[in-house]
C-alpha cells in the first residue's frame, strides 16, 4: 500500500521549512505569494491530506460552531434545525460543540446583530441560511476579518468572503421545474410563480433557471408574477386562492419557496385540486400529504441531513485552518412523485 504523504514530504517536495509548511496550512501570515504557491503545488502534487482528527488533539480546545436557521413556519427550515440537533451529540465525540440558533425569517438586520455578536474563540464558524440584504454581507466579512470562518447553507452568498456553500443547483432546480412543467402542459398555458423572497439568492437562481428553460423550450407557457408570499403558509394561502379566482384558465403553478402548507389548502378548498399542475420544493409534511391528495405532482427535495452532514465536516477542516475544502458528495436534488414516496 502507497504510504500516506507527511508535512515532512509536503516540505521536501517545495523546498521549504516545515514552519513554512504549517503556516501555509494554517492560514497565518509571514509567507511569501510564491513560496505559498509553491507550497500548495506541492500538496496537489503528492496528493497530501491533512489528519483532521490528530489535529483536533493537538489544539488546546474543542470546536465551536454556531448555526443560524431562520425561524417560522418554513417546514423545511425545521427540518434542518432538528438535522443539526440530531447530531449535536455525535459530534460532541468528535470535539464538535454546536450551538443552534433561529432567527426570525427574512429578517437581515437580526441574522447581521447576530452575526456581529461572535467573537474567537466562543465561535470557530458561523453556517448560515441567509438573505442578501446589505447588513448582511457587511456582518459575513466583519466575521471572517476577525477569525471566523463564514459558510453559506441552502442560499449563497456570492461576492461576499464568506468560505464555503452547502446546497443544491438551483438554478439547475429551476430549469428541471420548468422541463417538468413544459411537459406537463403541451398546449402551453398560465402558470402562475410564488416566490418566498426575491432577497433569497436560491429564490432568484430557481427563478431565473425556471424563466431561462420555459423560454428556450416552452414558449406557449406564459407566466403570472413571480409573487413573493415571503415563505408563510397563510400568506401563500391567500396568494394561491386570488389566483385561482382571477384566473379560471391557470393551468400550472410553480412555488419555488416554502408556504407549501397554504398552497395545498387553498387547491383542496377549489374545485380545481388535480386539475392544475403544481411543482413545489422540499418534502416536508405538508408537500408529502400535497403528493398523497394530487393537489401537487412533483417535489424538487434537498436532503437536510446531508446538507447538514456536509456543513459539519466542511466546517471542521476550515475552523482548523484547511485552505481549501476537498470534493464531497454533491447535493443531489431529489425528485419525488406520489409513486415514489419514500
Amino acid at each position: 500500500m502507497k504510504r500516506r504523504a507527511t508535512v515532512h514530504d509536503v516540505a521536501r517536495a517545495a523546498g521549504v521549512s516545515l514552519a513554512t509548511v504549517d503556516r501555509v496550512l494554517n492560514g497565518r501570515p509571514g509567507v511569501r505569494a510564491v513560496t505559498a504557491e509553491k507550497v500548495e503545488a506541492a500538496i496537489a502534487e503528492i496528493g497530501f491530506q491533512r489528519d483532521l482528527s490528530a489535529s483536533l488533539l493537538a489544539r488546546a480546545r474543542d470546536l465551536r460552531l454556531s448555526f443560524f436557521i431562520p425561524d417560522g413556519s418554513n417546514e423545511f427550515m425545521t427540518s434542518l434545525a432538528e438535522a443539526v440537533t440530531r447530531r449535536a451529540g455525535p459530534a460532541l465525540a468528535e470535539r464538535m460543540h454546536i450551538r443552534t440558533r433561529r432567527i426570525k425569517a427574512l429578517d437581515g438586520d437580526a441574522l447581521a446583530q447576530a452575526l456581529d455578536a461572535l467573537e474567537p474563540p466562543d465561535c470557530d464558524c458561523a453556517i448560515i441560511v441567509a438573505s442578501q440584504e446589505p447588513s448582511v454581507v457587511t456582518a459575513v466579512d466583519d466575521a471572517t476579518r476577525r477569525g471566523i470562518a463564514v459558510m453559506t447553507l441552502v442560499s449563497d452568498l456570492p461576492g461576499t468572503q464568506r468560505r464555503h456553500f452547502i446546497g443544491i443547483d438551483n438554478v439547475a432546480a429551476g430549469r428541471t421545474a420548468a422541463s417538468l412543467m413544459g411537459r406537463f402542459l403541451p398546449q402551453g398555458g398560465k402558470v402562475a410563480v410564488i416566490a418566498g423572497s426575491l432577497h433569497l439568492r436560491d429564490h432568484i437562481d430557481r427563478l431565473g433557471g425556471f424563466q431561462s428553460a420555459l423560454a428556450a423550450e416552452f414558449g406557449a407557457v406564459e407566466l403570472l408574477g413571480p409573487i413573493e408570499g415571503h415563505d408563510e403558509r397563510r400568506e401563500t394561502q391567500a396568494i394561491v386562492g386570488d389566483l385561482l379566482a382571477r384566473h379560471p384558465d391557470l393551468a400550472g403553478i410553480y412555488n419555488l419557496g416554502a408556504g407549501n402548507a397554504g398552497l395545498v389548502a387553498a387547491l383542496e378548498e377549489s374545485a380545481r385540486s388535480g386539475a392544475i399542475r403544481v411543482i413545489a420544493h422540499e418534502l416536508t409534511e405538508p408537500t408529502r400529504r400535497g403528493l398523497q391528495s394530487g393537489a401537487i405532482d412533483v417535489v424538487l427535495d434537498q436532503n437536510p441531513d446531508g446538507e447538514i452532514r456536509e456543513a459539519l465536516t466542511a466546517a471542521r477542516t476550515l475552523a482548523l485552518g484547511g485552505n481549501t475544502i476537498g470534493a464531497a458528495d454533491p447535493i443531489e436534488i431529489g425528485i419525488f412523485l406520489r409513486d415514489n414516496l419514500r
